[in-house]
């Protein structure tokens, strides 16, 4: 799907006034992630010991920038300036990042590949609930296969010329998964369009509280498997 595909694609025409303001919130959500995740990788590209590693770093920061544009194109063709949709999400992702903020370039590795992935498959199960077209939308810009790739390589190679690492690392990825799942709490509680993308509104259905319970649950099974790869105890 390519940038003009995805902001083209109009809401169902039978949506309802709080299904937009739903989809809105989703987007806007995922936009400030993905504007908030380039600037920390491109803060990361600084801390990167060698120019092999600082121009992948770049090349997967600008790989979320136009994550961003997309994401950004379809809300104004939403008729929502991108910037109104984002600002309810400010105070909650601005607050994980300030309490996760790595130490050096590896910390930013795995938060990358471990926190930032969390956030991700918290919104790929939001977009069970949506319309096909936005689910699309948000799977698209979520499929980063080479961010994952490098970080895992990169976390590898450190650990194996350096076993100590790996303690350190271990730790981090722990406190990344409570941060993060508080994270995602509080964004899918604290706005109640985004909330009913969850739960169910008149006419759309929603997960129960079991469902909710399975979701949380899988969000740290996959974060089990994330660690695993990155060689760290989970």
């Amino acid at each position: 799907m390519t940038s003009a595909d995805a902001s083209a694609a109009p809401l169902p025409p039978d949506s309802e006034p709080g299904y937009l303001a739903a989809v809105t919130d989703l987007l806007g959500a995922l936009a400030y992630g993905e504007l908030c995740a380039f600037s920390q990788l491109a803060k990361d590209a600084e801390l990167a010991p060698t120019l092999r590693h600082k121009s992948a770093i770049a090349q997967l920061a600008a790989h979320e920038l136009r994550n961003f544009t997309v994401l950004s194109e379809r809300l104004a063709s939403l008729g929502v300036e991108p910037e109104t949709a984002m600002e309810p999400f400010v105070p909650a992702v601005d607050a994980f990042h300030e309490r996760t903020a790595p130490s050096d370039w590896l910390e930013g590795m795995v938060k990358a590949y471990v926190g930032e992935g969390i956030a991700q498959d918290f919104y790929r199960e939001v977009s069970t609930y949506v319309d096909a077209d936005t689910r699309a939308l948000v799977l698209q810009v979520l499929e980063d296969d080479s961010q994952a790739d490098f970080a895992v390589t990169a976390v590898r190679e450190a650990i194996a010329e350096d076993h100590r690492l790996a303690g350190r690392l271990a730790l981090w990825g722990r406190r990344l998964v409570g941060e993060a799942i508080t994270q995602a709490q509080r964004v899918g509680v604290e706005r109640d369009a985004l909330a009913s993308i969850l739960v169910g509104a008149p006419g759309r259905p929603g997960a129960d509280l079991a469902e909710l319970g399975r979701m949380f649950a899988r969000l740290t099974d996959e974060h089990t498997r994330r660690m695993e790869r990155l060689g760290l105890s989970a």
